[in-house]
């Protein structure tokens, strides 16, 4: 009989100390409230950085497209003149009849497609060998072939200068093609990402099979389109804005590339600012162009370090 009285006493304080709708008393009261305007406010001081960090970022390309339509005394004006006086529209016009900048595009189109492409097929192909195929000496062979990144070009330009000479290449888009088209960090891009695919894939497809070659193009190649994305969009962005490059090796103003057109502008006693200043946005569009169209995959290939 008390056990009974107990319970019923027992029973209205317990309803009256939970809170209404199963709620709790830490995730309604100021405790909540304050962590809450904490990252409200931190998100938004995260967001006003990212603002100020990119527009830091792009002041000079928002100077360069305002200079491109003025004059050239009122290109390099203290204070900056953000909003020129008169727009001269005509100067996207007349470069192209002040230099054959439409050779010199193609030739940069021409010299980063085919680079790009020798790049990524050359890069994947290596990389495969380095991550699924056992051989001795692997290791080893694939940390000199990396160590070459840190060795820098200007320790090597001249030795890789007197073999093109040698070999009658100087002068030819061919020098340039194959001192770019073989390079060491797509062997380590593609091969970080190989590693992250597993292996049974490759004892499976060996297992019914298909050969090395038949697994690197049938397997590994459509599993890496983010890695191969990313890879190609550096490596045409490096290409296209070569300049020392074209600038030792290629003499012949057909040869050319868009950046050495630009230096046509370049006088001894002065320069044609205006002009530099149009022709890198026209040759900024590309770049843009190439990128946005393949922003997705390099995004996904940078950001990802193995399969869903």
């Amino acid at each position: 009989m008390n056990t009974t009285v107990l319970r019923k006493d027992s029973a209205p304080a317990a309803t009256a100390a939970a809170p209404p709708n199963g709620a709790s008393p830490d995730r309604t009261g100021p405790r909540a409230g304050r962590s809450r305007v904490v990252r409200v406010a931190g998100r938004a001081l995260l967001y006003a950085g990212l603002a100020v960090l990119s527009a830091a970022i792009l002041l000079p390309f928002a100077w360069m497209l305002v200079s491109s339509v003025k004059q050239d005394s009122e290109v390099f004006t203290v204070p900056i003149q953000w909003i020129p006086k008169s727009f001269h529209w005509e100067n996207f016009t007349d470069i192209w009849t002040e230099i054959p900048l439409l050779t010199y595009l193609g030739n940069s189109l021409f010299l980063s497609v085919t680079i790009t492409l020798l790049q990524v097929l050359t890069g994947s192909f290596a990389a495969y060998g380095f991550a699924k195929v056992r051989f001795p000496g692997r290791d080893a062979l694939f940390l000199a072939y990396i160590a070459t990144i840190a060795v820098p070009w200007q320790a090597y330009m001249v030795p890789q200068y007197i073999i093109m000479q040698r070999l009658g290449l100087v002068n030819t888009h061919l020098s340039l093609i194959l001192l770019q088209a073989f390079g060491a960090f797509g062997v380590f891009l593609m091969r970080q990402y190989y590693q992250s695919i597993p292996e049974e894939l490759s004892e499976a497809a060996r297992l019914d099979g298909l050969s090395e070659y038949g697994i690197w193009a049938r397997i590994m190649l459509p599993l890496s389109k983010p890695a191969l994305a990313g890879l190609a969009l550096l490596t045409f962005v490096l290409t296209w804005n070569d300049y020392m490059g074209p600038f030792i090796y290629l003499t012949d103003n057909d040869l050319w590339t868009v950046q050495l057109g630009l230096r046509s502008f370049v006088g001894v006693y002065d320069s044609r600012y205006a002009m530099i200043m149009t022709g890198s946005v026209l040759s900024v569009l590309p770049i843009v162009v190439v990128f946005l169209l393949g922003q997705r995959h390099f995004v996904q290939g940078i950001a990802t370090s193995g399969m869903k």
